[in-house]
């Protein structure tokens, strides 16, 4: 039976101290984390080479282009089931590696498969509803899709640490998965948001940078909005895959390490006896308060003051 108290990861967290934790763990383990998803990247940017965006862009036809989209159903599954395949094993790498030297990549990549396919169902599962939940969402305007898309991304980060750490099987999980996710929800919201925006300014700094070599036809593009081939020929440029599969693998560590983070908050929260309480939310709406985890008593023992 693994401690897991004594994870890097794991213990009570506010946002700031959270998002700290998540630097310091990938400041850490950086060397690691970059190759697998540098790996990932390049085998999804290979498969990725066997569907003709340049085709598809040139298809005004709706109808036409749903046709031609069943011609791409193999590399679309494969590029689908490689990021599960990659995921699963980032997530476990960085569950269990520091909690264990011996449990290197290959070990991982090894150990991580028996949680692969119940994996897979609870991503269908969690399509479905958020299919209903977006839909739901339209419904309610512009707020309620945006809302629905950071409740089922809160749900999303749960699903691995949970299946990885209690290995409850997949109908325990899915109850495992909503019991944390609504424990301190709105913190739980409020972090996934923050997260979210973190992810997509990093993303589109990088994305600028790696942009630089192809600025000529970039801004042609940008001038000629009607010819798609320019924008075309970059995208498919092996030098600009290459340079976007390092941007990639320098981004997909983070959202599994935050996932572990969120989990290990949630279950130390719980293994210390706290509940959620009405007394987080004030008419049903987020308060700053809430991002943060209620601070230690005086007499506590893991409060940081009465360490030496």
């Amino acid at each position: 039976m693994e401690n897991y108290s004594s994870h890097p990861l794991y213990g009570k967290q506010n946002i700031d101290s959270a998002m700290n934790l998540l630097w310091e763990f990938y400041k850490k383990n950086f060397l690691s984390l970059f190759l697998i998803s540098l790996v990932m990247s390049l085998i999804i940017q290979y498969v990725s080479t066997f569907i003709n965006v340049k085709e598809l862009q040139s298809m005004t036809d709706p109808v036409l282009m749903l046709n031609k989209l069943k011609d791409y159903i193999v590399p679309i599954v494969i590029i689908s089931i490689l990021n599960l395949l990659f995921t699963t094993i980032l997530q476990y790498h960085i569950i269990y590696k520091p909690l264990n030297s011996e449990n290197n990549i290959f070990v991982s990549a090894k150990k991580s498969m028996k949680y692969l396919i119940p994996y897979l169902i609870l991503m269908v599962l969690l399509a479905i509803a958020g299919t209903i939940a977006i839909i739901l969402g339209i419904i309610a305007l512009v707020i309620g899709v945006f809302f629905s898309v950071l409740y089922i991304t809160t749900l999303y980060c749960f699903i691995l640490p949970v299946l990885m750490v209690e290995d409850p099987g997949i109908g325990r999980t899915i109850s495992r998965t909503i019991t944390l996710a609504h424990r301190n929800f709105w913190a739980n919201i409020g972090w996934v948001a923050v997260f979210i925006i973190i992810i997509l300014v990093v993303s589109l700094m990088l994305s600028g940078i790696i942009l630089i070599p192809f600025t000529g036809g970039f801004i042609k593009a940008i001038l000629h909005p009607d010819d798609t081939s320019t924008l075309v020929d970059i995208t498919t440029n092996p030098l600009f895959n290459i340079l976007s599969a390092a941007v990639n693998a320098l981004t997909i560590p983070l959202m599994p390490i935050f996932a572990a983070i969120l989990y290990f908050n949630g279950k130390a929260g719980e293994e210390q006896g706290e509940t959620y309480s009405s007394e987080n939310s004030e008419n049903g709406r987020v308060r700053v308060e809430d991002l943060y985890a209620k601070p230690y008593s005086d007499d506590h023992p893991d409060n940081p003051d009465n360490k030496g």
